[in-house]
């Protein structure tokens, strides 16, 4: 469900191949990695106790109000919090972060490259997500937009997952974002063990496919394309966590009825071996 301000609970939950692939534990690197249904670090047991802040890329990009992030890591760290959950991505719009496919604002990068030496420095790790569903911020229908305006033909936002030019455009953003080379601590993303994780979309939907299946198609090959730049961090999809049809029996009976049309399968959706963990977005007071 869209919830501009993120005041929701994140549940993180580990998903496990048959074949257990993966991140798997290494001990004394930094990065947090997982053992079966275990998050590791350092060789031990690791708890993710989190917090949203989307808003991190944005304040970071104006030094006057760097102070922010600082803030918000000292009061979580004091509360014994451990991850925290942001945007990779500002598409379009006042403080882009991506101007146009490939291009990107330098001071907006800096933003980020702040946030992550913050969290570096005071002890949090990092989710970062790759897009997202909702027009906020650009969005899928920021993508869709840019493709249309190559002459590319488009129906829909929902087109984002099966337009070969926009997935392209996708595949483009994401290279640049674990490639990109961290201003403060001189660390490319992908070798940064401060970012636990990667997420490929917030909350994913695609309503013209209410069976799963076009969702389903994109996580694998999205999901296989960042472990193929990037394999020593996790992956999650970002998905609220409703069941769909490889569940009938729990969609019938545990979906809210708005989310049968949401074009989502949380099985089926995980059931690759590129992605590490699920995520549940929990949000109580709309259902």
């Amino acid at each position: 469900m869209k919830c501009l301000c993120l005041v929701a609970f994140l549940a993180i939950v580990i998903t496990q191949s048959y074949n257990d692939l993966g991140v798997e534990a290494a001990s004394g690197d930094g990065f947090v990695s997982r053992k079966g249904v275990q998050f590791i670090l350092d060789g031990k047991p690791f708890y993710a106790n989190g917090f949203n802040a989307y808003w991190l890329t944005y304040e970071a990009t104006d030094p006057a109000t760097r102070f922010n992030i600082t803030y918000a890591f000292q009061n979580a760290t004091s509360r014994g919090l451990t991850v925290a959950r942001t945007w990779g991505f500002r598409d379009g719009g006042y403080r882009a972060l991506q101007t146009a496919p490939g291009r990107y604002d330098e001071l907006t990068f800096q933003g980020l490259d702040f946030a992550i030496a913050e969290a570096k420095r005071l002890g949090i790790k990092m989710i970062i997500t790759f897009v997202n569903n909702y027009s906020d911020f650009g969005g899928r229908k920021q993508y869709v937009e840019w493709a249309k305006s190559q002459g590319q033909v488009a129906n829909s936002e929902d087109d984002f997952y099966t337009n070969p030019l926009v997935k392209q455009f996708f595949k483009n953003h994401v290279k640049t974002m674990v490639d990109r080379v961290n201003t403060f601590t001189k660390i490319a993303y992908k070798d940064e063990p401060t970012i636990m994780a990667w997420e490929l979309m917030n909350e994913p939907q695609c309503k013209a496919d209410p069976s799963g299946k076009t969702l389903t198609a994109w996580i694998g090959e999205m999901a296989t394309y960042v472990k193929s730049l990037d394999s020593k961090h996790l992956l999650s999809t970002g998905l609220e966590g409703f069941y769909g049809d490889s569940s009938p029996q729990r969609k019938a009976s545990l979906n809210p009825v708005a989310a049968n049309v949401l074009g989502t399968d949380f099985i089926a959706n995980h059931f690759f071996d590129a992605i590490d963990f699920a995520s549940i977005h929990s949000y109580p007071d709309l259902w």
